[in-house]
């Protein structure tokens, strides 16, 4: 399979809108693991391009159970690469990163920019 990098700095805004699950092999039933025995997990993210309106939703697999990530959140995900695929005459593809994490908060508004509460003089 080729793998293909991505910058997923340039996908716009990211967000969890399946929260991690383990991978299951859809023949035997187990539990996804990579080669150390740690379990694969699963997260369907939503990637919403800057220039458009346009979201998709993408699965993408991790080694290890992600912390912190819930349904809603924004995430952002670190070394993502893409990988074609084909089996029995059907194709797609996957993607895959070193880590899923939530996004960093954006900052508090600063005093002057807070609204005034009522009784509060402008």
């Amino acid at each position: 399979m080729k793998q293909i990098p991505v910058d997923a700095a340039r996908l716009g805004t990211l967000m969890c809108v399946v929260p991690p699950e383990p991978r299951i092999n859809q023949e035997t039933g187990q539990v996804r693991t990579d080669q150390d025995g740690v379990t694969i997990f699963v997260v369907g993210v939503s990637v919403r391009q800057q220039a458009t309106r346009r979201a998709d939703v993408i699965d993408v697999a991790v080694t290890g159970e992600p912390t912190g990530i819930t349904e809603g959140a924004r995430i952002t995900v670190s070394d993502l690469i893409a990988m074609h695929w084909e089996i029995g005459g059907r194709s797609g593809v996957s993607f895959r990163a070193s880590a899923i994490l939530p996004a960093s908060p954006p900052p508090p508004p600063s005093p002057s920019a807070r609204p005034k509460s009522e009784g509060e003089r402008a």
